[in-house]
């Protein structure tokens, strides 16, 4: 499938966005998620959701959008933490080190199987937590070490890498429309403490972990924006 992308798909703000903009340039899609014991398991639960939503307000994208593939990665729940806090290094101690890079490896395995090339990851350095797996040279390194390692022509996308989550908002707008925004904002899930009971603006969540404050200063900033235009 040469004109095909693996997404890989947490049920967040990030890669839903990043799923559109998929759906948006390829033929085929198919996405991938992994259940590794996280503390936020409410986004597996949401997944299903935003699929069956895209496919009902985007009749375009559902005839484009493919099968979907959950990875049991529970081994990787060893290394996960228990509360959210500042570890000595900067990094929240929900930093599961190495998580992006499995994800990936795996992500590659399945494209393999499955004659896809070109993986597309949320990951963004410009504005996130300071997850080392993240960075762009980090998402390089990665692809060269899949093409070797699996001798092939990986490609791994990351469209938010250099977007703050003001221009994420912007972006899904304008791929979608507010259908997009709307579905974002009431069907993802980013907030750490898997919170379902408040609803603020810019979607459900605590307001006070690390993910849901980046969210929600990212959707005034861009909600701030439009005001003035």
């Amino acid at each position: 499938m040469p004109n095909s992308a693996l997404v890989l798909f947490s049920g967040g703000q990030d890669s839903t966005t990043c799923l559109a903009d998929a759906l948006d340039r390829f033929e085929r899609v198919e996405t991938i998620g992994f259940a590794y014991g996280q503390r936020h398991a409410v986004e597996l639960e949401v997944r299903p959701n935003i699929l069956a939503a895209l496919r009902r307000s985007f009749p375009a994208w559902s005839a484009r959008l493919g099968e979907d593939h959950l990875i049991d990665l529970t081994a990787l729940g060893a290394v996960s933490d228990v509360a959210i806090a500042m570890a000595d290094n900067g990094l929240p101690n929900t930093f599961v080190p190495g998580r992006n890079l499995m994800f990936l490896t795996f992500a590659a395995a399945l494209a393999y199987r499955r004659g896809i090339r070109t993986l597309v990851t949320g990951v963004c350095e410009t504005d996130y937590s300071g997850y080392p797996d993240c960075r762009d040279n980090t998402m390089k390194a990665m692809q060269v070490a899949l093409n070797l390692g699996m001798e092939t022509r990986f490609i791994i996308e990351t469209p938010l890498m250099f977007r703050d989550k003001a221009a994420t908002w912007a972006m899904a707008k304008q791929l979608g429309g507010e259908a997009l925004v709307e579905i974002i904002g009431e069907a993802t899930h980013t907030c750490y403490l898997g919170d379902r009971a408040h609803r603020h603006d810019w979607g459900y969540g605590c307001g006070a972990c690390p993910a849901c404050e980046l969210r929600a200063a990212g959707y005034a900033r861009w909600r701030a924006t439009l005001d003035q235009s």
